[in-house]
């Protein structure tokens, strides 16, 4: 998307000018603004200011500004930030000493482990001898 000089209006505003002179010539002595046109005035008022659109397309600041307020989705009143702590792991923690009565001797400490695990080491152990 190019810039627009000084005193250019980008396109879409242009546009958006054009419907509603259009919509000024042909409309009867104290009409509203209908809904349609008013649609396109908060979208255009989005993207480049109230004040800017207001001006262009010849329409009041302060309601343009109140109509573009209220079209806006509204705001999470939950928080932006939330901060998540990690689970508190309590370790299991063991210490195993295997003696085979002719001098082999094998202390093991484990921690985290599981009841598995020590059945599978006390059988590699003791088939080993």
């Amino acid at each position: 998307m190019g810039a627009c000089q000084h005193g250019e209006l980008p396109p879409d505003l242009v546009q958006g000018q054009r419907r509603f002179r259009a919509w000024r010539e042909q409309r009867k002595p104290a009409a509203r603004i209908p809904q349609p046109l008013w649609t396109i005035a908060i979208r255009l008022a989005k993207t480049h200011g109230a004040s800017r659109t207001s001006a262009a397309l010849g329409l009041d600041y302060y309601s343009l500004k109140k109509r573009t307020e209220a079209a806006a989705p509204p705001r999470s009143s939950g928080p932006a930030f939330l901060e998540l702590t990690p689970p508190v792991l309590v370790a299991r923690q063991c210490q195993i000493e295997f003696d085979n009565g002719a001098g082999a001797t094998v202390r093991v400490q484990l921690v985290g482990y599981d009841a598995a695990d020590i059945e599978a080491l006390s059988r590699s152990f003791w088939d080993a001898l």
